[in-house]
């Protein structure tokens, strides 16, 4: 099964973005705290949840299993889903301009 597109969640944009990166599930969790400067912590439990079903879709693979440590690597169609994704978030700010004209006029 591979990705279909729309909207993704939060976790899987992070993880995603932490990716560009190979990393493992521990550093992982590190580096989407730090990417969201704090505003995401991501725990053990969602964490791999995301990373099973990104690598079923394939989005992300493994790059290397020494048995204690799984490291993770986004591929080609993972940073082009998350590229569509952050198109689409950036095209979400834009029509939300109104919000700040409102700010200025209130």
């Amino acid at each position: 099964m591979s990705y279909s597109g729309g909207p993704m969640t939060e976790a899987m944009y992070y993880v995603l973005l932490a990716l560009m990166r190979p990393n493992h599930g521990y550093q992982l969790m590190q580096s989407i705290t730090e990417v969201s400067k704090g505003r995401v912590k991501m725990g053990p439990g969602t964490l791999y949840g995301v990373l099973s079903r990104m690598q079923k879709d394939g989005l992300i693979s493994l790059s290397k299993d020494d048995g204690r440590r799984k490291t993770y690597e986004i591929t080609r169609e993972g940073e082009q889903a998350l590229r569509v994704e952050y198109a689409r978030l950036k095209s979400i700010i834009v029509d939300s301009r109104l919000l700040e004209e409102d700010e200025n006029h209130g």
